[in-house]
């Protein structure tokens, strides 16, 4: 079994867990407050934009609590805004002010209800030191995971919006 944190699209053999409601969602809250006391059930995680949602203090707890829900040699996928595309970006001059604004709601979140703000921000060098932290190997960056149509595939500026990473347990 797979788990799909804040995804919205069904796939076989794919458990979703949102913090919103929705059709296809099977698990309806915040994912850190589920599967407390569980371990080594799933075979893979996928996160799409859901880690900058969470204050910078509990990543590394998360990411820890994320490996444990982990079967040996299971695999993460996480994509996360990359800032330092984005902000390569923002101080550009050769950018306008709507890309500008455009850049700043991908690092700050959309802002369109309670849930949609980015507390956290991550580049690979930083993400991957915290994959180690959090007991994680064989860390890589990808362009594309091939799993869902998400954000992970947003293209911006003629660049990736996403760092999308893949780690093993």
């Amino acid at each position: 079994m797979n788990l799909h944190i804040g995804g919205v699209e069904k796939k076989e053999g794919w458990l979703i867990l949102n913090i919103n409601p929705g059709p296809n969602v099977d698990i309806v809250g915040d994912f850190r407050d589920n599967f407390k006391d569980k371990s080594s059930i799933f075979d893979n995680i996928y996160l799409s934009h859901v880690l900058e949602h969470t204050p910078h203090a509990e990543t590394l707890t998360i990411l820890k609590k994320l490996n444990q829900l982990l079967k040996p040699q299971g695999k993460i996928f996480i994509s996360v805004p990359d800032l330092d595309h984005l902000c390569h970006f923002f101080v550009s001059p050769n950018a306008s002010i709507n890309e500008k604004y455009q850049a700043m709601k991908i690092i700050f979140g959309g802002q369109i209800d309670n849930n949609d703000f980015h507390y956290s921000g991550f580049n690979y060098q930083f993400l991957s030191h915290l994959l180690l932290e959090a007991g994680f190997s064989h860390i890589q960056r990808v362009d594309n995971f091939g799993l869902f149509k998400d954000t992970s595939n947003h293209y911006f500026a003629h660049h990736l919006v996403s760092l999308n990473v893949i780690a093993q347990k």
